[in-house]
């Protein structure tokens, strides 16, 4: 029988690298950025192109059109980098970071990104969902109960959509065991 919760998380969190843009900005993109031609790329020093996979400024519409927050988890060893790439793309005819409600954009563990997110929000740890293209980062959904949803060629409309299904699953799992 189909879930006919239709809830959503009440934070959706992304990893940046492979995740919302097909490049590692640590080590793809050579500063200075600045914004192409388009207001949906950025190119670095070299003229290289980068812009978000194409089904993320729907998916952050949808976000945005249903109240819910949305924080960034990358451990990049260039946050300064990833900021300006935030700063200079658009999503809907703003900056993408400001897009963001929470930046945990430093080298590290996500366990600890995820810990500092649940502080400035408040918002548990079961009412997450997380994007990420690297298996390792699962750990926040077994350590701390954040639903993981793995990433394989940058987040798409159907990933989102498929990610949300097992969120509201994942939650009537956790009621029914609670009883």
């Amino acid at each position: 029988m189909a879930n006919s919760d239709k809830s959503f998380p009440r934070i959706v969190v992304f990893d940046l690298d492979y995740t919302l843009w097909p490049c590692w900005c640590d080590t793809h993109i050579s500063p200075p950025v600045s914004r192409s031609k388009s207001e949906n790329a950025i190119v670095d020093r070299y003229g290289s192109q980068m812009a978000f996979y194409k089904d993320v400024p729907e998916i952050f519409a949808h976000l945005k059109q249903n109240g819910i927050k949305v924080a960034a988890a990358s451990r990049t060893c260039a946050p300064d980098v990833a900021k300006k790439m935030l700063s200079l793309l658009h999503v809907g005819g703003t900056r993408a970071i400001d897009q963001f409600d929470v930046l945990e954009i430093y080298p590290g563990s996500k366990i600890t990104h995820f810990n500092f997110i649940q502080k400035q929000t408040g918002i548990e740890y079961h009412d997450m969902l997380f994007f990420d293209d690297e298996t390792r980062n699962k750990e926040v959904e077994h350590r701390l109960g954040v639903k993981f949803m793995f990433v394989t060629e940058g987040v798409t409309w159907k990933l989102y959509n498929q990610a949300i299904e097992e969120w509201r699953d994942h939650k009537e799992r956790r009621k029914s065991s609670s009883k």
